[in-house]
């Protein structure tokens, strides 16, 4: 059970979440969060050290949440191949955002890239982690016979989730989800040609 001021710092965190996706790092202001959460600068400031540690936390947990996510949807699919067009599907509409403002991963990425050094580290560290967890899927499909040896579980990895990941932001910025709807049919094809 949270004590109460667990709960308070839950709450400014996910409150936060959402200002930061849409926003960005250097977008939030702290005068924004104490705006939507209501609360007064002493009991923010109660809570985190100052705006950079608010940041890295909301960062931390909008990381984490997105995560989570992804992790629970793969987890549903029946089979390998299963599991990596749930993959997929997770990112179908990239208007209709799991968080508000898109892509916790991506849009941090872009951000963090010059102006955060420790967010990029945090970031660089998502994508190894997925990268490592995609690629392990992908191999474990070719040792129990799912897919050829010819399938290069890196590679693909790495074309599948680089493919996505640009496919919402075009999407995103053209208001449309169609193009990336008809990436994922053409990248859920393309592993098919693999499937024993």
């Amino acid at each position: 059970m949270l004590t109460k001021a667990e709960k308070t710092k839950q709450f400014i965190l996910e409150t936060a979440m959402p200002l930061y996706n849409e926003k960005g790092i250097s977008g939030v202001h702290i005068d924004d969060v104490l705006a939507a959460t209501k609360l007064t600068k002493g009991c923010l400031y109660g809570h985190f050290e100052n705006k950079e540690d608010l940041s890295e936390q909301v960062i931390d947990l909008s990381l984490k949440l997105i995560s989570d996510k992804i992790r629970l949807a793969v987890s549903k699919g029946k089979s390998v191949k299963g599991k990596i067009f749930a993959f997929m599907d997770f990112y179908k509409n990239p208007i209709q955002t799991q968080i508000p403002g898109g892509c916790p991963i991506f849009n941090n990425a872009v951000e963090s890239d010059d102006n955060y050094p420790l967010v990029k580290q945090k970031i660089a560290k998502i994508f190894r982690a997925g990268q490592e967890e995609l690629t392990a899927l992908l191999q474990e499909g070719i040792d129990n016979g799912e897919f050829t040896s010819k399938l290069e579980p890196a590679v693909f990895a790495f074309k599948m989730v680089a493919a996505i990941e640009g496919g919402i932001v075009m999407c995103r910025v053209m208001d449309t989800a169609k193009p990336l709807q008809s990436l994922i049919k053409s990248l859920k094809s393309e592993i098919d040609q693999y499937s024993t």
